[in-house]
């Protein structure tokens, strides 16, 4: 299957900056997880309120702990900042609290 455009960029910014191969991986699923969550909406034309919806699904819907929010957060940044070379949440990183997932009772 070939690879989108910006798919390739990310993954091109990366090695660029020497990043390692599992960095890459793992910053490419959440990046292509977060696209396919907005409806395939390019991430150009998602603002604030978008990442913290999706941050917000993974936590209490999908039950991620808080480190992996926190590896969300870090590859949407490193998409928004070194591919677009912009961030529409500049703060969101400052004023992110990661919530506990739900722990399930059985």
């Amino acid at each position: 299957m070939a690879e989108s455009k910006l798919i390739d960029n990310v993954r091109e910014c990366m090695r660029l900056k020497h990043l390692s191969i599992r960095t890459e991986e793992a910053y490419i699923y959440w990046i292509r997880e977060y696209i396919l969550f907005h409806q395939k909406r390019h991430p150009q034309s998602l603002t604030e309120q978008d990442i913290r919806a999706f941050l917000s699904y993974l936590a209490r819907v999908k039950n991620v702990s808080s480190s992996t929010q926190n590896q969300v957060l870090n590859a949407l940044i490193f998409l928004y900042e070194n591919v677009f070379k912009n961030f529409a949440g500049k703060n969101i990183n400052d004023e992110m609290i990661f919530l506990k997932p739900v722990s399930k009772i059985t």
